[in-house]
């Protein structure tokens, strides 16, 4: 007996211990769950990677503004998505009827200064504005309405998406948008976004004509056949030519789709698409997620396509929002944190977020398609990612996009996985679509290209853009010896004969700028980088 209880002596200090140290394991794992799950409270606010263009925006006199301008800010500084390109700039103003951007555009004139047009600023390369610009906010002139005969929403151009496919559901859909709606109308026209419809192309294809006032504070009527050459600069402009007002969009039935995923692996792709999807008019939809876990990097895809079924009789219920944000947030950015969360995101995907995923349509209504997962053409593009922001520090993600002719999608992806995985890049997800040709100045597209989209993580101190700076300069040139381009909405880490040699109409583009808007005052971050002097 008394040798048992000396035993317990000697072993329960150790056990004590372990506990203790368990509570502590546990404590901590809880807590960076939490905070992992965590809703963003505000915008995130990093520091500059490049001090000069945060100072405070000061007039060198106060300059007397019109009653009629609706301040949203005066001097400070404006961000974008990134949390990377804090700029100063001379105000910003709530543009809520067109006569505020003819006012606001006057304003610049008489006092000397630049102007800059924003919607939701998810560009990362301040291509919405500018150190001491006047910044337009569009996202007040969203009014909209619809021509049912005619298949035309008339809609300005700050309304998101989001607004867009709310007012159109049920019966209507929108025919071009980026994958995701929490972008406005003019700016997915600033940058000719594009998204699943691979038939359909980007949104500038969609634009049966569109109003647009030019840097005079005159207003120009544009179209595909009327100045089609102001047309094709303003599609994918970036806000350098005129003042996006209003579009007419051409949209489309809201048909019930047979929603359908597989995993095949990276080379069957091209063959995939060419065989059986592309001759297939029945598939609408469609993208891909190459895995990023260590395992099986940029080798195996997750294919999600979507088949127009028989949906007589089915009753299309209302959009909702994505669901499980909190588990879909704490996933993500625990990926983040090493290989074997990245693993374990990967199977997710793959068997856990098919049971997440809704399928709206009742099959039950659609008898003809048995057990299929049904949904409309609105429900797998209304999506805001809320999941996406977080309260995380010290970090942020980013978007990069390429394109490559189909020819050269496998030689692409390797050459993407070498380089990635040499720079121990942090890739949360790398998607495929299918892109057009497209007709407009600067274009990514001079052929049908397939686009290869990043998601990054880095980190917001100086080390972090270098890094960043160094993986996507490698990139561009492995894009363009494929005879590929990549896209400019995102961050400026390219030199301008990178540029050059991807957007050889630059030069046509920026010649055309100084036609057209002489004195520049329409400007952004873009613009100031990479425009020549008048003497360059």
């Amino acid at each position: 007996m008394i040798v048992w209880t000396r035993l317990r002596r000697v072993l329960a200090r150790p056990l004590v211990i372990a506990l203790l140290l368990f509570v502590i394991v546990a404590a901590v794992a809880l807590r960076k769950a939490l905070l992992f799950a965590a809703d963003p409270v505000g915008e995130k606010d990093c520091p500059p990677v490049s001090p000069a263009g945060s100072g405070p925006a000061r007039p060198d006199r106060p300059i007397p503004a019109p009653a009629s301008l609706v301040w949203v800010q005066r001097g400070g500084t404006v961000n974008d998505a990134s949390c990377l390109s804090r700029t100063a700039v001379y105000g910003v103003v709530a543009v809520r009827e067109v006569d505020d951007v003819r006012a606001a555009l006057q304003f610049a004139r008489d006092n000397g200064l630049k102007v800059s047009v924003a919607g939701v600023r998810h560009s990362m390369g301040g291509q919405a504005f500018a150190r001491n610009a006047l910044v337009l906010d569009m996202t007040r002139l969203n009014r909209m309405s619809l021509d049912a005969r005619s298949a035309t929403l008339t809609v300005q151009s700050g309304a998101t998406w989001h607004a867009i496919q709310k007012f159109l559901h049920p019966r209507f859909a929108v025919l071009a948008m980026q994958s995701t709606d929490i972008f406005t109308v003019g700016g997915s026209i600033s940058v000719n976004a594009h998204g699943m419809d691979h038939q359909a192309g980007s949104v500038g294809g969609t634009i049966r004509s569109m109003h647009v006032m030019l840097a005079d504070g005159s207003v120009q009527h544009l179209s595909p056949t009327e100045n089609p050459r102001l047309f094709n600069l303003v599609v994918g402009g970036y806000g350098l030519f005129g003042v996006i007002l209003d579009a007419d969009l051409e949209v489309t039935d809201n048909p019930v789709y047979r929603s359908e995923r597989r995993v095949i692996g990276y080379r069957d792709f091209p063959a995939v698409f060419d065989n059986e999807i592309r001759p297939e008019a029945r598939y609408e939809l469609m993208y891909g997620h190459l895995s990023t876990a260590p395992q099986s990097f940029l080798e195996e895809m997750l294919l999600y396509t979507y088949r127009r079924a028989d949906g007589r009789g089915a009753d299309i219920p209302p959009l909702g929002e994505v669901r499980a944000v909190k588990l879909r947030r704490l996933v993500f950015n625990l990926a983040k944190q090493g290989t074997l969360p990245m693993r374990l995101k990967w199977l997710a995907e793959k068997y856990v977020e098919p049971r997440l995923g809704s399928c709206p349509v009742s099959r039950n209504q659609a008898l003809a398609e048995g057990e299929a997962c049904l949904v409309s053409r609105n429900h797998p593009m209304h999506d805001s990612v809320r999941y996406l922001k977080n309260a995380l520090e010290d970090e942020t993600d980013i978007l990069q996009e390429y394109f490559v002719p189909h020819a050269q999608f496998v030689a692409f992806v390797d050459g993407l996985r070498a380089a990635l995985m040499a720079h121990r890049a942090n890739v949360l997800n790398a998607s495929v679509r299918v892109v057009r040709r497209e007709d407009n100045v600067l274009t990514y597209a001079p052929t049908e290209m397939f686009a290869v989209v990043l998601y990054l993580n880095q980190t917001t101190d100086a080390a972090g853009d270098a890094r960043m700076r160094s993986l996507t300069s490698e990139l561009i040139d492995l894009a363009a010896r494929m005879g590929g381009t990549f896209f400019l909405p995102y961050q400026l880490h390219y030199t301008a004969a990178q540029l050059q040699r991807s957007y050889p109409s630059v030069t046509e583009f920026f010649a055309a700028k100084r036609q057209l808007d002489p004195t520049g005052l329409l400007t952004n971050t873009f613009y100031e980088t990479y425009a020549p002097t008048p003497s360059g």
